[in-house]
Order: C-alpha cells, then structure tokens, then sequence
C-alpha cells in the first residue's frame, strides 16, 4: 500500500489550512465521532482538549512523516501499542477515518475536493493499516 506523491501534496497542502484550526478542528472530530460511533467514547477518560491536542500533534506527525515512511512505520506501531492499552479494537479505526474525513469536510469547506479526499483516504488506509498489522 503506497500514496502518491500528489496524494502526499495534497495532504500536506489541506492540513496546512487545518492547523491554524486544530482547536475547533479537534473539537468537530470528536464530535463527529462519538455522533458515528458513540460506543468509543469509553475509550476517552481524560481532558477532550489535551487529547484533541495529542490528535493534531499526531496529524502533524504523521502528514510530516509521508517523505519517509520507513521512519514512520516505528512511531505509527508504537502508537498502535498504546492504543491497544486503552482498549482500541481494529474495527474501532473505520469510524476514526470517517470523523477525520467528515472533519476535514467541516474544516476545509470547497478545498476539500474529490481529489482532497482521495489523498486522505489513501494517507489515512495506510496509516490505519500499519497500525492495525502490527497490532492485531
């Protein structure tokens, strides 16, 4: 599983736009998940704005690590490793993706073409994918 190049633009280019809004952005997220999958809102015991904090960092982390997947690979399974310890399942990562991609809707409004979105999908695929493999 791979993205292209232009997929790696276009995720970098959108989530710029999104990190001058990664409050509200964080806030949609969550809101949009726990609307789709209300059963995970058990896995969210602390503070909704330090974790949608920990959510855009990690974002950010991983839209940067698209140049270098084989780097990425060891952050995205450690982070796998902690999610299982919070009692993440690996049918818990679909309706993560669909937050996301209804929150980049909500965030980036016209910016957020068919092509946009397709890049998303890729990115979030092989993000979830890496995670989920070595986790499950």
């Amino acid at each position: 599983m791979s993205i292209t190049e232009r997929q790696k633009q276009l995720v970098r280019e959108s989530f710029a736009k999104v990190t001058p809004i990664s409050e509200a952005a964080a806030e949609i997220f969550y809101g949009k998940l726990f609307e789709i999958s209300p059963e995970v809102r058990r896995l969210f015991k602390g503070d909704l704005k330090k974790q949608g904090k920990m959510l855009m960092q990690t974002l950010s982390l991983a839209v940067k690590g698209l140049d270098n997947l084989p780097g990425l690979v060891p952050v995205l399974q450690k982070l796998a490793e902690r999610h299982i310890q919070y009692g993440v399942r690996e049918e818990d990562y679909t309706p993560v993706g669909n937050a996301l991609l209804l929150t980049l809707k909500a965030g980036l409004g016209d910016d957020f073409d068919q092509e946009t979105r397709d890049a998303w999908i890729a990115t979030y695929r092989l993000i979830a994918a890496t995670m989920k493999s070595h986790a499950y």
